[in-house]
């Protein structure tokens, strides 16, 4: 899969036949996302055409949001991850700013999908809205298509057990703790990735060495600590105890994720993980004395254990 960040750095030879495009923020890549990406990517099969995700870098809502954006679920390299294997030929995405902000909806449509995508295909969902103030609607797309030389295709939401799919539901279940609702609507556990960096090595020195992973977020749909499964090394999975949070004992101030691996000691730094949520244990909590956390952190421990053999 190609990325590309500008207008004029498009294949346009490789787009000279047409494209299928599909956009969105496609944060999560959740069962609505993959009902959509599947539509693309069927047509692209049958047409010979490319497949294309345009997405934004900063995310709208993010560049809207100033300080208080909404949590992320996807950090930008596992969006690309995972697009790549859904089997997307092109992910053209953007820098959102202002001018992007201010594009009127027959302009986007002109000279970013027609004229830059050369799209034969848009693929929405049924809540779609693009451009300028968010003007943009199916309406507009379906009112140019026959000018412009293109098809509308609309997918419906899919719905799960009365839940829309999207992902406003999906940070709602995970700022309950509701691992499995979250889940289901994503069609798979809510998962972190990074890489493991060096911390202080608190962890060691209380009998339980964790693996820290620095979140590159600016907030986490997800605090607390949970039972999660680690993808990603050796021998793997690894069935593991993790902490998303500031460490409110030892005064911490910038959240980070980390994980405890059970009956596991190998030197892991630098490592890229993926980091899979089971369940949801309890909050972070401060503790008066570094003894009272040892105690609950044996607690969590003996709690996530319970919690993955009953998942498993």
């Amino acid at each position: 899969m190609r990325l590309v960040r500008h207008l004029e750095d498009l294949p346009y030879p490789e787009l000279d036949p047409g494209s299928v495009v599909t956009i969105g923020a496609y944060d999560g890549l959740h069962l609505g996302h993959q009902q959509l990406l599947e539509r693309v990517t069927h047509i692209a099969g049958d047409t010979g055409l490319t497949a294309v995700v345009m997405s934004f870098e900063p995310t709208p809502k993010e560049f809207f949001g100033g300080e208080s954006p909404p949590a992320r679920l996807m950090r930008f390299r596992e969006k690309f991850e995972s697009l790549e294997t859904h089997g997307i030929d092109l992910f053209y995405c953007p820098r959102f700013a202002v001018q992007m902000r201010d594009i009127s909806a027959p302009d986007f449509v002109r000279r970013i999908l027609v004229h830059g995508l050369n799209a034969k295909y848009l693929v929405v969902g049924d809540d779609f809205h693009f451009a300028r103030r968010r003007e943009g609607t199916i309406e507009h797309l379906n009112a140019l298509a026959g000018v412009l030389a293109y098809e509308v295709q609309q997918v419906p939401s899919v719905v799960v057990n009365g839940i829309r799919v999207s992902s406003t539901a999906i940070r709602e279940a995970l700022g309950g703790g509701d691992m499995k609702t979250a889940g289901i609507l994503l069609g798979r556990p809510y998962r972190m990735s990074g890489k493991i960096v060096k911390g202080d090595r608190v962890g060691r020195t209380l009998g339980y060495p964790t693996a820290n992973v620095d979140l590159r977020r600016r907030q986490s749909a997800v605090m607390g600590i949970f039972a999660v499964r680690v993808h990603g090394l050796e021998g793997g999975p690894h069935d593991a105890v993790a902490s998303v949070g500031s460490r409110p004992t030892f005064n911490g101030t910038k959240p980070i994720l980390e994980v405890h691996l059970f009956d596991f000691d190998e030197d892991i730094y630098g490592k890229y993980i993926h980091v899979d949520f089971i369940a949801w244990l309890r909050d972070q909590v401060k503790f008066d004395m570094v003894k009272d956390l040892v105690a609950q952190m044996d607690v969590d421990a003996d709690n996530a254990k319970s919690a993955l053999v009953a998942d498993a």
